[in-house]
């Protein structure tokens, strides 16, 4: 018994981060999580951290920038929208949270991105593993 009730908060916390992931524009509290996920908060705050190894906060905020880190180096959008897009309510917690996570301001990083994109050097980045797996060196 014990075992299915195991998987089952596990599936469910599967579930709970798959609805951050696809409601990162929106509000999202701790009570409404716990609620999906079948938990009290408390309870539900440990197991995410158990199971994913951050808390869903530290989650919630590490995939809004991702996400905004993709806007940025995609799209034309201004700042201000990318921060609204991403589901921030405040542009100085947006950049102070980017500027402590990825180390650049999010005008820095575009342009960053901007700069390389007209070099005619510009090479796409491939992730190692998939080097390896095809045979990819940086000789060729």
């Amino acid at each position: 018994m014990k075992n299915n009730l195991h998987t089952s908060i596990h599936d469910n916390l599967w579930i709970t981060r798959k609805f951050i992931d696809g409601h990162l524009n929106t509000p999202i509290t701790i009570e409404g999580l716990s609620r999906q996920a079948a938990l009290s908060p408390y309870h539900f705050i440990r197991a995410f951290c158990t199971v994913f190894k951050q808390t869903p906060h530290q989650y919630l905020m590490q995939r809004r920038i991702e996400k905004a880190k993709e806007l940025l180096r995609s799209t034309d959008l201004s700042i201000t929208e990318i921060c609204s897009l991403v589901g921030f309510e405040s542009l100085g917690s947006f950049s102070t949270l980017f500027r402590k996570l990825v180390g650049l301001s999010p005008r820095s990083y575009r342009k960053s991105f901007s700069r390389s994109a007209g070099s005619k050097t510009h090479h796409a980045y491939i992730p190692l593993c998939c080097c390896i797996l095809h045979g990819i060196n940086d000789t060729n």
